[in-house]
């Protein structure tokens, strides 16, 4: 790396708007059931190039491919679907998060009307200038390496390691534990039953129980000026490495070649025992356009070193961990409560959307809500979004109401 690109690094102003995307993947398939979405065409505002953001996702199908294949298709539109129309930049990014929970929940609900017992992990993630926004159910994964940190912008729903997941499940009516041998041992890892799926979220799966949802965990953060690398990948890849692992495999290499060996250093750890399928997605500050003042400013600089004869390229390419430009964390939930993520959003006059579907709705209709936040009086609170009947029949059905519905009434009949 020249002299003068590393001091063009340092000079270059904190705020950067539309960096470069750089992307590349790899992968290595068992079952065939692992799929990569990589759009970087999306446009917030139709038809205004200045709005454009990118989109890159890696969806890990189980019991077969057509939920991750569904999802793949049809995520997007659902997701841009439930935000708002004429949203300022600020205001489309602070509703991102709220949109995507609604986009995975109507995906389900209509990839569950095919009855068909498929079901997928969607890793989702929305790079918007320098603001990332992920997505997740089940347990592939998003990591972060800026500057020599390594952030995880997901979280995994695996039922052997998530605490807070198997008492949602239990507490909602479905029973967590191991395969029993016919000597009465438990093998494996931990279930949600009926069904005996080791995730707690994903979307589809609608033979395993209710309490299995498509509710994701959002984390939105903006990464420093001088970019970020990340690396999406599937439990392929999990299972073998760590994320500073598969970091550090990947340091020093472009995206597509980063792909392949962490891939390959996953494959040379475990072997090739599932789907192993991995997304490099570089976030690269866009080159400087040399001026005239700028030149002087680098002149003079150049000057002083050579003064001070204190010019060193270690300190230029990994700064001490005191100075370096931080992760901005702008936003992070994960409860599988809709009451919790689908807050209000701007809606029309006289008119609403189903917070789910996004049918159009009139006040007057037979249509339920959970408190529209048109109806509250000052001294109420919120206590849910608008839904349409299908929307709010799913959303009891994933908080366990219908399970226990179903218990008092044999309870009652007994």
């Amino acid at each position: 790396m020249s002299l003068i690109h590393l001091l063009s690094r340092e000079v270059r102003p904190e705020r950067v708007e539309r960096p470069v995307l750089q992307y590349g993947h790899a992968a290595q398939s068992k079952k065939g059931e692992d799929f990569v979405l990589v759009k970087t065409d999306c446009q917030r505002v139709p038809g205004d190039g200045s709005s454009t953001f990118g989109v890159f996702a890696i969806f890990d199908g189980h019991n077969g491919a057509a939920a991750a294949i569904y999802s793949k298709e049809n995520l997007v539109n659902d997701v841009m679907g439930a935000v708002p129309s004429g949203l300022s930049r600020e205001e489309w990014l602070a509703l991102l998060p709220r949109a995507l929970v609604a986009g995975f929940v109507k995906a389900d609900k209509e990839f569950q009307r095919r009855e068909q017992s498929s079901g997928t992990t969607a890793t989702f993630v929305v790079i918007d200038g320098l603001t990332v926004t992920a997505a997740s159910v089940g347990d592939s994964r998003c990591i972060l390496d800026s500057e020599g940190a390594v952030i995880t912008l997901t979280v995994d729903h695996r039922l052997e390691v998530n605490e807070e997941e198997r008492v949602r499940v239990t507490a909602s009516g479905g029973e967590v534990g191991r395969l029993s041998t016919a000597a009465g041992a438990e093998v494996g890892p931990l279930r949600c039953w009926p069904g005996g799926l080791c995730l707690s979220r994903s979307i589809g799966d609608m033979d395993v129980g209710e309490f299995i949802v498509p509710v994701p965990y959002v984390k939105q953060i903006k990464v420093p000026a001088s970019g970020g690398r990340l690396i999406i990948a599937t439990d392929g890849v999990w299972d073998a490495l760590n994320s500073e692992q598969a970091a550090k495999y990947a340091r020093g290499l472009p995206p597509e070649i980063a792909a392949k060996q962490i891939v390959k250093e996953a494959l040379r750890s475990r072997g090739l025992r599932d789907d192993t399928t991995c997304l490099v997605v570089d976030i690269v500050p866009p080159p400087v356009r040399p001026t005239a003042p700028v030149a002087k400013k680098q002149s003079r600089i150049l000057k002083v070193l050579d003064f001070r004869h204190s010019f060193n390229v270690s300190k230029l390419t990994r700064k001490p961990a005191g100075t370096r430009r931080q992760v901005e964390e702008i936003f992070e939930e994960g409860s599988a409560m809709l009451a919790d993520r689908l807050f209000p959003a701007p809606g029309g006059e006289g008119v609403l959307k189903c917070a789910i579907c996004q049918e159009m709705l009139t006040v007057s209709s037979d249509d339920e809500n959970d408190g529209s936040f048109f109806s509250l009086s000052p001294d109420e609170s919120w206590e849910g979004p608008f839904l349409c009947k299908t929307c709010k029949l799913k959303k009891d059905a994933m908080e366990g109401k219908l399970c226990k519905q179903r218990l008092q009434s044999q309870t009652n009949g007994a």
